[in-house]
């Protein structure tokens, strides 16, 4: 008896109903007496089963009752016209409702274009360089009262200062302020040292401090660059008032802490700025950063900054960084309990 591909509802087919339609395709037609006479008791539900599966159907004619064997494809064509008649209505229906809240698109994008007038664009996020460098040069140009610049990691590159010193001179020229603070690392850049000389001979106003500065530049306090993170070369321009004052109120609180930057460096001033800046890897130390962490808030070398640590570390006789950073937890947290309770004059 031949292989019975499966059909419409052929692999849930019983076995006396697969047999029954094996026998049935071999011939053009049968009726229930020879299927009985073939296959047993069983062939009068197998007719049942495989005529609800659209599997066997009348024979045509006016004789005694006769089955034939439908194609498979044809019966599964039998099966699934009400589910295809319910998929088109399903889709027709989806179009209908698609269509009517469609219709209200123009009138949502009017209102929403109301309610946010000019408060696109508040966040724009620029990741080609030159295009970053172009936007800078154009703000710059419209700036008419003051710009905020604030610059970690040491001395600038000597390309992004040339760049920068004739934009800066041309603004000044304007009668427009301008203030920026460095980290101190920057005043042993002669680069810097050079670019700061002619800006503030200019009018302009420079200070630098040891760490906690954020890299930005504010125009006229309601544009602000920032850089993004894991992105070089790439800013995030701000026109949101909320976040271009939350920056500008950042810069502030930099400015008064930071010191003036002095185009020459006297010997004195030299070493107090390196107390200050041990001061701060000492603090650093103490809160369990590493070298390269370190160097990087100070703007420093990372060879420069396991200098100074090398250097404090023979100065409290720590055999190790894990040592060191234990020494100066405890005469931290020791100073800072001191200094609360008013008993002493802290560790100098």
């Amino acid at each position: 008896m031949p292989v019975v591909a499966d059909g419409a509802g052929g692999s849930d087919l019983s076995p006396a109903a697969r047999r029954l339609y094996a026998f049935a395709v071999e011939r053009h037609a049968f009726t229930p007496a020879e299927a009985t006479a073939a296959l047993g008791a069983r062939a009068a539900a197998a007719v049942t089963e495989l005529a609800a599966a659209h599997l066997l159907q009348r024979a045509p004619g006016d004789g005694p009752e006769r089955w034939c064997a439908v194609a498979p494809r044809a019966a599964a064509a039998r099966a699934l016209a009400p589910l295809a008649l319910l998929v088109r209505e399903t889709h027709d229906e989806m179009d209908r409702l698609r269509a009517r809240l469609e219709a209200l698109v123009p009138a949502y994008e009017a209102g929403t274009a109301h309610r946010d007038d000019g408060r696109a664009g508040r966040l724009e996020l620029v990741t080609d360089l030159g295009a970053v460098r172009g936007l800078i040069a154009e703000l710059a140009a419209g700036c008419e009262r003051e710009l905020l610049t604030s610059q970690p990691g040491g001395g600038r590159p000597q390309e992004a200062l040339e760049e920068a010193v004739g934009r800066d001179e041309s603004l000044l020229a304007r009668g427009v302020r301008m203030r920026t603070i460095y980290q101190h690392t920057a005043r042993y850049s002669r680069p810097t040292a050079a670019y700061v000389e002619r800006v503030t001979a200019l009018g302009a106003r420079v200070r630098t401090v040891d760490d906690g500065l954020m890299r930005m530049l504010v125009f006229d306090g309601h544009t602000g660059l920032m850089p993004v993170p894991d992105r070089q070369g790439a800013a995030l321009v701000v026109r949101e008032p909320s976040v271009v004052h939350f920056m500008t109120s950042a810069f502030e609180r930099s400015w008064l802490q930071a010191r003036p930057f002095p185009t020459t460096v006297s010997p004195e001033a030299a070493k107090s700025l390196s107390d200050e800046l041990r001061r701060t890897i000492v603090l650093l130390l103490s809160e369990g950063l590493e070298d390269k962490a370190i160097a990087r808030r100070l703007g420093m070398s990372e060879r420069t900054c396991q200098r100074h640590i090398a250097e404090i570390m023979r100065a409290i006789g720590a055999k190790s960084r894990f040592q060191a950073g234990y020494l100066l937890s405890a005469a931290h947290a020791c100073r800072a309990a001191e200094e609360g309770s008013g008993t002493g004059a802290g560790l100098g």
